[in-house]
């Protein structure tokens, strides 16, 4: 099996027997945010909070 099914059987797993389906959804794409962020992050494709603050403000003008 490969890594990808691995992860999703293990996050599927883990949800309580009476999760919906969205609730399910939810949790593997916060997962998958979870990877991407830190394969990001290992590749240095980070930006410092100092930018990441002045990005913020500019959304609220």
């Amino acid at each position: 099996m490969s890594n990808v099914k691995e992860k999703m059987t293990e996050v599927i797993q883990s949800q309580p027997e009476d999760a919906s389906y969205d609730e399910i959804l939810r949790e593997l794409a916060f997962e998958r945010m979870i990877e991407r962020g830190l394969e990001d992050s290992r590749n240095g494709r980070v930006i410092s909070n100092e930018d990441m603050d002045h990005r913020i403000r500019s959304w609220q003008k």
